[in-house]
């Protein structure tokens, strides 16, 4: 089972995750956490293919895949 972390910590919300990703596994959101913020959040983890285009391409380098 893939396990997608992203470290809100570093996310800017780019959306470069989300245009990425072949399978659509993220959408941008706006959570209370995110204070007013829209940050990728992996909403369709089961899709991930584990191209890792995401991990090697996010510019914060917030997101981690784990196998």
């Amino acid at each position: 089972m893939v396990k997608i972390i992203i470290d809100y910590e570093k996310c800017d919300g780019d959306g470069t995750c989300a245009s990425v990703c072949p399978v659509s596994v993220f959408e941008m959101l706006e959570k209370p956490e995110f204070k007013g913020k829209q940050k990728a959040v992996p909403t369709n983890s089961d899709a991930c293919i584990l191209c890792r285009a995401c991990e090697v391409q996010c510019p914060q380098q917030a997101i981690t895949i784990e196998e």
